[in-house]
């Protein structure tokens, strides 16, 4: 599933691809998650110009020049495609052919990938914006794991679960602690390691998939690592559940609660 970094990226190349480009076209394949009835979403796009993609959260957002947004969770599965022309590609949500003959369809073999006309904005910060006093303040309040916190998109948007275990070894932290157990100073480091990873992952999957708009690039990654056995330090990486996530980790990160 495409984490922060990797919508980040996307977005970066969608708008490169798309902006001031006119709409000519949507079609919503599979409309059972759909906000609004299909027509509306036609008649609020269809004509108007792409201003640019940008990440809200797991969202990719494409914000028009009439101020009508179009908003795209990719869930698990979902991949954005491009063509030309005609779409051939399998399992589409939603099309959108844009002047020129181009277009892009985003696809999910599971149906579950979620188009949203207009989307409600939420108050919930980001996880590249927020501070460390918000972090303090919403660990303080809870015994739960704290790797489940950094994942409530209700805390913090756009956290999952691979890039939780980075941000948990680069902050040297179980994720196993009790949120409330965490000394301050940890919270300090940790609110500094949120930040530090996601933004090195995104220079990383930039340098290495510099085109890129679907899918993941992890080679990078240093903890969460399914087929190694060590991270690059040597530390023996060890694998637990938590909750329904794979959670990957080393003894060294410090377990409090």
């Amino acid at each position: 599933m495409p984490e922060l970094p990797d919508l980040q990226v996307f977005s970066h190349n969608l708008t490169k691809l798309f902006k001031g480009k006119k709409l000519e076209k949507i079609e919503i394949k599979v409309a059972q998650k759909l906000n609004v009835p299909e027509k509306q979403v036609q008649d609020a796009l269809e004509g108007s110009k792409l201003d640019k993609v940008v990440r809200v959260g797991k969202e990719l957002q494409f914000e028009f020049d009439n101020n009508h947004v179009l908003a795209t969770h990719l869930m698990l599965h979902g991949q954005l495609q491009q063509f030309d022309k005609t779409n051939n590609h399998k399992f589409t949500i939603v099309e959108m052919l844009f002047e020129g003959d181009k277009g892009l369809a985003l696809t999910d073999f599971q149906k579950a990938a979620t188009p949203t006309l207009d989307p409600e904005k939420l108050d919930t910060p980001d996880a590249l914006d927020f501070d460390e006093k918000y972090l303090e303040d919403k660990l303080s309040k809870t015994k739960t794991p704290v790797k489940t916190v950094l994942m409530d998109q209700k805390v913090l948007r756009g956290i999952g679960n691979a890039y939780a275990d980075e941000i948990l070894y680069d902050a040297k932290l179980s994720p196993f602690s009790l949120s409330n157990k965490i000394p301050a100073t940890n919270v300090k480091q940790l609110a500094k390691s949120i930040k530090k990873v996601l933004e090195e992952a995104e220079k990383q999957i930039l340098k290495n998939t510099p085109d890129i708009i679907s899918g993941e690039f992890r080679d990078f990654m240093l903890v969460h690592q399914p087929r190694k056995k060590q991270t690059p330090a040597g530390e023996m990486i060890h694998q637990k559940p938590l909750g329904s996530r794979k959670t990957y980790y080393t003894e060294e990160q410090e377990l409090f609660g």
